[in-house]
């Protein structure tokens, strides 16, 4: 078992930031939270600032962690652990993803999401109010 952590970064707007894996990548163009494995000796917190910063070349600042959620794969199987955070500067640059799009709450189920992303997406529907 895998690792990882997302990033459901909101902007000024109490928008939600998605983005779409590469054409070329495990899953492609499905939609995902972003974030990546933790590396060795790196909290989830660490992680998701680093991944984030790597791969949107912006920063944030994590709010709030919710449940982790385990997803097999037919090849790997994965922990998502998810947090919520806020997104304090730069402009989004994409390094490794196809396209990107801040949504409002409501919009969120109108994407194909990676499998993994989907039991964190309706936890994040059902749970989680902005604002709090």
């Amino acid at each position: 078992m895998i690792n990882v952590c997302c990033a459901i970064i909101h902007n000024e707007l109490n928008k939600v930031l998605v983005t779409q894996r590469g054409s070329s990548t495990n899953l492609p163009l499905k939609w995902e939270f972003p974030g990546g494995k933790i590396e060795p000796n790196e909290s989830p917190e660490q992680c998701i600032i680093r991944e984030i910063k790597e791969e949107l070349d912006i920063e944030i600042t994590v709010k709030e962690q919710l449940p982790a959620s385990k997803f097999s794969y037919p090849s790997i199987a994965i922990n998502l652990i998810p947090f919520v955070c806020k997104h304090n500067n730069g402009e989004i640059i994409l390094k490794e993803h196809n396209d990107f799009k801040w949504l409002n709450k409501n919009e969120l189920l109108d994407l194909e999401w990676a499998d993994a992303d989907v039991a964190i997406v309706n936890y994040y529907l059902n749970h989680f109010h902005v604002g709090t």
